[in-house]
């Protein structure tokens, strides 16, 4: 919401009679005001809607300055839907932080559109005109669950979202990061609760969204017997000495891949990580049933959005050389993290890592 440098007085509302909301449009909307006339700034913003006992909407909308966090303000809105549009109008205002006497956030009416398949409201708004108040264009995106919310026990399955930017952490405290993306393949054994965030222009007030996977019935019981792997006879202590070290095992838990595999900054493959590339290739190969998970990690040094979307090219680029190796891409899932998982205190080379896991 633009800021302008007039102090106004508050006005009125008068309000027609609200129609029956057709659907259903509570819970937290996150997303950005912007403005055409002024190019690059922004003004990131959390909309949570209520359903009021007539049938209309209530709730608040929090905004701050993108370049200055600390300048923020939360208004009361009322409002009615009408098929797909959505108005909403500023009530009063509720918090104002790092305000000054010469400062005042515009305010008037939102009139919005909803798409139910991106489960986004996009629109403008309309101020009362003081000073160079006059109209903004705000889209907000909500996390909601679109695909089944119940799996059966044991069985792989893929849970699908909507939202910007998506990061999905097994616990509310989000310290155990498990995803990013609007896709989250997993095996559950038990109902499970997945806690989602959306990184699409987040704020202080960005909401954490709780996703409650269903399970039903118990996970087929898997033989525990394998096959014993033939014991190698050692190698001669010289032989040992030049070999390269070998690339791990894929196993349950995540492994890092014994080398550095890309430059500072890029997700471009060196020509040092090719051998543990070449070796993972040949393990996939002489497992076909095996179906792995590349994780892609960067320093957490600079912009988290640009890591993030790092994270995510470099764990696609080695599924790339791996589907050109003759492996199914189908047996290869991909995760970023950006840098929120550093093994070394950063700067260090060593935190731009990939890590390798089995899936069921």
């Amino acid at each position: 919401m633009k800021r302008s440098f007039w102090y106004g007085l508050a006005i009125l509302l008068h309000w027609a009679a609200p129609t029956h909301a057709q659907t259903l449009l509570t819970g937290a909307w996150q997303g950005v005001e912007t403005d055409t006339r002024e190019a690059g700034r922004v003004w990131p913003a959390v909309l949570r809607l209520q359903k009021s006992q007539s049938q209309g909407l209530f709730g608040v909308l929090y905004q701050e300055v993108g370049s200055t966090p600390g300048i923020s303000v939360t208004f009361q809105m009322r409002g009615r839907q009408t098929g797909t549009e959505v108005r909403l109008e500023h009530q009063r205002k509720l918090i104002e932080t790092g305000q000054t006497q010469s400062s005042y956030w515009c305010e008037g009416a939102l009139t919005l559109t909803y798409d139910a398949a991106q489960e986004k409201l996009s629109g403008s708004a309309t101020y009362r005109p003081i000073a160079d108040c006059d109209h903004g264009t705000f889209t907000f995106y909500r996390i909601k669950l679109k695909s089944p919310g119940t799996v059966q026990a044991g069985t792989l399955a893929t849970h699908r979202v909507t939202g910007r930017n998506v990061r999905w952490y097994a616990d509310a405290a989000l310290k155990q990061p498990v995803a990013a993306g609007n896709t989250h393949r997993a095996t559950l054994n038990k109902t499970t609760t997945f806690y989602l965030t959306q990184n699409y222009y987040p704020t202080s007030e960005s909401p954490v969204v709780p996703i409650t996977i269903q399970v039903a019935g118990t996970a087929p019981r898997r033989p525990t017997a394998v096959s014993p792997i033939p014991a190698r006879k050692p190698a001669p202590a010289q032989a040992n000495a030049a070999r390269r070290p070998p690339a791990p095992g894929v196993v349950p838990t995540p492994v890092v891949l014994p080398t550095v595999l890309f430059g500072l900054g890029t997700a471009q493959l060196l020509p040092t990580g090719v051998p543990a590339l070449n070796r993972l290739a040949a393990e996939l190969l002489a497992r076909p049933l095996l179906r792995i998970r590349v994780a892609g990690h960067t320093d957490n040094v600079g912009e988290s959005d640009k890591n993030q979307a790092l994270s995510e090219q470099r764990a696609e680029a080695v599924k790339a050389y791996l589907v050109k190796a003759k492996i199914a891409p189908a047996r290869i899932s991909t995760v970023g993290y950006g840098g929120s998982q550093p093994l070394h205190p950063s700067p260090d080379a060593r935190n731009r890592r990939v890590e390798v896991q089995q899936v069921p």
